[in-house]
């Protein structure tokens, strides 16, 4: 256990994801999902915690080891094409992981993944959390557009609402 990172998690303010994520920024976010998906067969879901649970401190919880929880704790993998990508932003630990299912991984490389990490990053230190978010929306969107085109028999697999966790 990393007693700095775990100190930093419990006392981490949990209004905060409430300031800096409003009711509005996440109606915002839950529309850019709709809008994209209406242009791909992908699915996205963004999923935000403002501090990992005592549990996950406890066993030093990689930020990549939680993705890949919260990715099948949401079923981003249960899509039929396997083609669901989920954005998971951890405010305790100032950063955002990009999970998505295996079908995507094929044809889009980690370096891409971590190209819109980046992105959205800088947003974030900019104090434009939402517009980050809608950021990566927009550029995961446009590769699920390229890859994965909407056909006719398209339907919305999973829900557009962000999740706080």
């Amino acid at each position: 256990m990393n007693f700095k990172r775990t100190i930093k998690h419990l006392f981490y303010p949990g209004w905060w994801l409430r300031r800096d994520f409003p009711p509005s920024e996440m109606a915002r976010i839950e529309g850019a999902i709709k809008q994209s998906e209406s242009k791909h067969s992908g699915e996205i879901r963004f999923a935000i915690e403002s501090s990992l649970p005592f549990k996950a401190l406890w066993h030093d919880e990689s930020m990549n080891e939680r993705a890949i929880e919260v990715f099948s704790l949401l079923r981003v993998w249960d899509t039929e094409d396997n083609n669901g990508v989920l954005i998971y932003l951890l405010l305790a630990d100032h950063k955002v992981e990009i999970t998505a299912d295996r079908n995507i991984n094929k044809v889009v490389g980690e370096q891409e993944w971590q190209r819109i990490c980046g992105l959205m990053q800088t947003e974030f230190r900019a104090g434009n959390f939402g517009n980050g978010v809608v950021l990566g929306i927009d550029e995961i969107g446009a590769l699920l557009e390229k890859h994965f085109p909407i056909s006719a028999a398209d339907t919305n697999e999973l829900s557009n609402k962000p999740v706080v966790l």
